[in-house]
Formats: structure tokens, sequence, C-alpha cells
């Protein structure tokens, strides 16, 4: 488990200000028939709180559907990796494992090698992707940010809050922007209790373009997985 520099010191249109549709609008998918075997994971205290179980199985299983041969891939915000892991077992070359949590980079650093993933999974402590080299840029960037504004009242409440008016989630915007490749997308996780308005002008303010991909309601939430790209990409633009 690496600690990136910048990294532990605590714990649809997008031409609209509010982009997000979150009907039944959103595109679905067939399950691959890529077999899923299961992860033997652990979480250490203060990774993360059992409540993501839930939104961790709907984005592993959209994780699942996609390929991601040969591509590098950030999970920001990783938790105990379970996307991470997904994301390796989806055929990514590399995926790092980001967390600002000293205790979540390292769970998800064990977990890569408890699933046979060590050689392809990374986990580095890092404020959002601040204290990564610019460069190479990532193909797909995962994010299941927290949920609500505020500041945090610990380390592990981080998961839940973004800081006041979920600065936060601004700075991973911009940060996606600069470090994504031109043909790349994010895939973004967000609930109905978040302040989808202020998000979404966020994204805007980026210029990305963004479409739903997937969502689930669970009780008195629901959740949406968006895809978000770059407009007018160049082909020519390098990776490097």
């Amino acid at each position: 488990m690496q600690a990136a520099e910048g990294g532990c010191r605590a714990g649809c249109s997008a031409a609209s200000s509010t982009p997000f549709r979150t009907g039944s609008s959103c595109a679905g998918g067939q399950p691959s028939n890529r077999t899923r075997r299961a992860f033997a994971y652990w979480c250490r205290q203060l990774c993360f709180r059992r409540q993501f179980f839930l939104t961790s199985e709907f984005f592993a299983a959209f994780i699942d559907r996609l390929d991601l041969a040969g591509l590098r891939v950030a999970d920001v915000g990783t938790g105990s990796g379970i996307l991470a892991l997904a994301a390796a077992r989806a055929g990514a070359s590399s995926v790092t494992a980001i967390d600002i949590n000293p205790n979540a980079a390292r769970a998800a650093h064990q977990n890569a090698q408890s699933n046979g993933f060590g050689d392809v999974l990374s986990g580095v402590c890092s404020h959002l992707m601040s204290g990564l080299a610019a460069r190479p840029l990532f193909d797909v960037i995962l994010s299941s940010p927290p949920s609500f504004s505020g500041e945090p009242l610990d380390l592990a409440d981080r998961a839940w809050h973004s800081g006041a008016d979920n600065r936060h989630i601004a700075e991973l915007f911009e940060q996606t922007r600069e470090r994504l490749h031109p043909r790349g997308r994010m895939y973004l996780l967000l609930s109905s209790d978040s302040d989808l308005a202020q998000i979404g002008a966020l994204i805007a303010r980026q210029s990305f373009q963004v479409r739903c991909v997937a969502a689930r309601s669970i009780f008195f939430e629901s959740f949406f997985l968006y895809e978000l790209t770059r407009p007018n990409r160049n082909p020519h633009e390098a990776a490097s």
C-alpha cells in the first residue's frame, strides 16, 4: 500500500445546471457471460460502514458487464476495494485503489493480494487523486462519493460527508477532467439523498457529457449510475 504525496493528513445533458434524469430512462444492460467469482475480502476498522455493501454490490455488478481489458482504472474512495477488485476481474491491466483513509487503502491492497490481483491492483492513500502523478492518464475512473455535504466528524465519517458545499466532490470532477484519457469515461454512483442539483452544476462546470446507465431503489433511497465523458473528444490526443 502506497502513501501518496498530499494524502493521509486525515482521514442526461451536462449543458443544464441539473443534468440528472432519475426516472426509468436509465439505460440498462444484460449481465455478461463472464464467470463471477466471489471475492474473499476483509475490511479494517474505520474502513467504511456496512451500508455501503448494498451500493458496492450494485456498482460491482455493473462493472462486471464492462470490458476493461488492457485499460488503466482508478477507483476513487475505494473503501475496502470492492469496485477495484471488480475492475481487475473485468480485465483491467492496472487498477489504482485510492482512499484518504489509510485503513481503507491498506485493506484494498490486502484484498487484492488475497484474491490473486496483487500484480494488477495497488492501494494508495491520497486525498482524491491529488497525490498521484499527472501521467499516465486513466481510461476509466470509478467513484461512489459521499452522499451528504458538511464536515466529517472523524476519519470514517469522510465516507458519508464531502465537506461544506460538497467541495471535495467539486475537486473530484476537476481532477477527473485533468486525469481522464480524452476517450475515457467516468462512472459515478449517486444517491437520491445527494444534492443532485448542486452536483449537476459542478459536473456542468467541467463540461462533462452525462448519461444515466443504471438505477436501483432500496426502501426509501434510490441509487443512480452515471457515465461521464469529455465533450468533443479528439481521437488524436495521446494518453501519455
